[in-house]
């Protein structure tokens, strides 16, 4: 490893060619980062005392073998949105000057010529850096117009007009000197002595800026000839990414902790997740370990966007994964990465794989209206998949449950169906769930219940009409009863009915003889509303929700 202090500019003038491996982060530099390096170049200027100012380093691989040309060419290992914006501050710089005809004592093709362009080259020979992907393309082409390419959208051209902006009003000539002081670490790394990961990972160790799942795709594709590189990038990695779409950099990293607590057994920290990986998957020098590993993640960041990202093409399975998305059970994940998997190698038929992801729904709920803390969850499903006899796959998941005890058990019918008739549902934060799911059971026209609001059927305040309806133990029976289960039922008349009377909101319109939701038939044939009637309703609606939130029997 060679390391040389340099100015930015030197480090650019010889000719040679600075490429981004494929598998690299694209340029990701927003305008915040821009304006704090357009603030530093202009202080730098500012204060004769500053003699430099110090960006960073920048590590490149220099060619195992040397070719024929007289241009060098490297490929990048860390520094390349430095790299980036500072070839963009140059072009805006240079095209400054020739539109504003200042003499900063550089011309326009002189400042190309020596930092952005390789003179008298040709072809992808010609430029001094080439980014992957569609960012090759947007800077090549910015590159090579003689203005700002109109209609483009892209993180490049945003950064580019920015500099641009600035250069309508700013001293050029201040500007160029501020450029002239930015120093940098040269970094140049012989592939016969230098091993190009463990550098990256003590430039990155704080994992600033980076992903984990960047710093995993660096991890396996980095030490891989160009060509093993394009073929794994494009045939598992990128297709992987691409399936997250605009979720990728909130969801990527949470799928890979899923994966390897799927496969390891084990829960790695969310910025851990990188370590864990090298312990599982520690020989990145067998190619064909690499590409199964990589094929396999590919495979299950399929179920993954299926399951978690709600992009099911079969709408049974839809539904239940709708339902637990509404749960909040992320920690269920790594467990259904497992079923799904075996899904679809025919390992367990559909009714099954429903049935499995129903039973999990029922678990994490009962737990909920039981009010049994959720701080386990986590390490039982990661578990869960070892308790799996595939050659009893249903049965052995319900023994799994039954066999789970004190905080960790899935609670009896007796045990649910106590606590659902006497909890506060109003102020349960699955209220709308619950309600939803109490409608909809067995229903041909599912209502949207987004729709209504939660109604309460004895109200919050009591007229004189509602005291005689309750009787004498009135303030006894608000106490107790008014936010359960039992009193609650959906509207689309909530200011309408108020604390009416209840006859008066069985007969209004839009009351609970008006319409046809189920939860209101009850209330539509009730002859009074009291203690009694409550419990009579919460006992119907407990015996339902028995048959919808099952239990691992049978």
């Amino acid at each position: 490893m060679k390391a040389t202090e340099t100015s930015f500019l030197r480090f650019l003038q010889k000719p040679q060619q600075f490429s981004v491996p494929i598998f690299q982060r694209r340029y990701s530099w927003e305008k915040k980062q821009c304006e704090r390096l357009w603030n530093d170049i202009v202080r730098i200027e500012e204060h004769s005392g500053i003699s430099s100012h110090f960006l960073g380093s920048i590590v490149y691989i220099e060619p195992g073998v040397q070719n024929t040309s007289r241009i060098q060419a490297f490929r990048v290992i860390d520094g390349q949105q430095r790299l980036t914006t500072l070839s963009l501050l140059i072009l805006a710089l240079s095209r400054a000057i020739e539109k504003r005809g200042i003499d900063i004592g550089i011309t326009r093709t002189q400042l190309q010529d020596y930092y952005l362009f390789n003179a008298h080259e040709e072809g992808e020979l010609r430029y001094k850096l080439l980014l992957t992907q569609r960012d090759k393309e947007i800077l090549v082409q910015l590159l090579r117009v003689t203005k700002r390419p109109a209609g483009l959208s892209h993180r490049l051209v945003d950064n580019y007009r920015f500099f641009e902006t600035k250069f309508k009003t700013a001293d050029l000539s201040k500007v160029y000197a501020g450029i002239q002081k930015l120093m940098v670490v040269d970094i140049a790394l012989e592939p016969a002595h230098d091993n190009p990961q463990l550098i990256f990972d003590s430039l990155n160790s704080t994992g600033l800026g980076l992903t984990e799942a960047d710093r995993i795709r660096n991890y396996v594709l980095m030490g891989q000839d160009s060509e093993i590189q394009n073929s794994l990038y494009n045939d598992y990695w990128n297709p992987t990414e691409q399936r997250f779409g605009d979720s990728y950099a909130k969801k990527f990293d949470l799928f890979i902790r899923d994966y390897l607590t799927l496969v390891t057994g084990r829960i790695p920290k969310i910025r851990g997740v990188y370590e864990s990986f090298k312990a599982y998957m520690p020989d990145v020098e067998s190619q064909d370990a690499l590409k199964s590993v990589i094929a396999k993640i590919a495979r299950y960041s399929e179920h993954y966007v299926r399951i978690a990202l709600l992009q099911e093409d079969d709408l049974e399975l839809q539904a239940c994964f709708e339902d637990i998305h509404e749960l909040r059970v992320e920690v269920a994940f790594p467990f259904l990465l497992g079923v799904y998997e075996d899904w679809t190698r025919c390992r367990i038929a559909k009714p099954e794989l429903i049935k499995i992801l129903r039973l999990v729904e029922s678990y994490v709920f009962r737990r909920a209206i039981c009010g049994i803390p959720t701080n386990s969850l986590n390490k039982t499903f990661a578990a869960l998949m070892k308790e799996i006899d595939r050659n009893n796959y249903l049965q052995s998941v319900k023994a799994a449950f039954l066999g789970m005890s004190t905080y960790r058990r899935y609670p009896t019918d007796s045990e649910f169906r106590q606590e659902l008739m006497v909890k506060d549902v109003y102020n349960f934060q699955r209220r709308e769930y619950l309600l939803r799911k109490l409608e909809n059971y067995e229903s041909r026209k599912p209502v949207n219940v987004s729709e209504y609001s939660t109604e309460h059927v004895m109200p919050q305040t009591l007229t004189e009409e509602w005291q005689r309806e309750l009787g004498a133990n009135f303030q006894e029976t608000q106490e107790k009863y008014l936010h359960t289960l039992g009193n609650l039922t959906l509207t689309k008349s909530n200011p309408e009915l108020s604390n009416r009377s209840f006859s008066e909101k069985q007969d209004i319109k839009g009351g609970f003889r008006d319409g046809k939701l189920r939860l209101n038939r009850s209330l539509a044939e009730a002859e009074v509303w009291n203690e009694d009637a409550i419990q009579e309703r919460a006992k119907e609606l407990a015996e339902k929700a028995l048959q919808i939130w099952i239990y691992p029997e049978g």
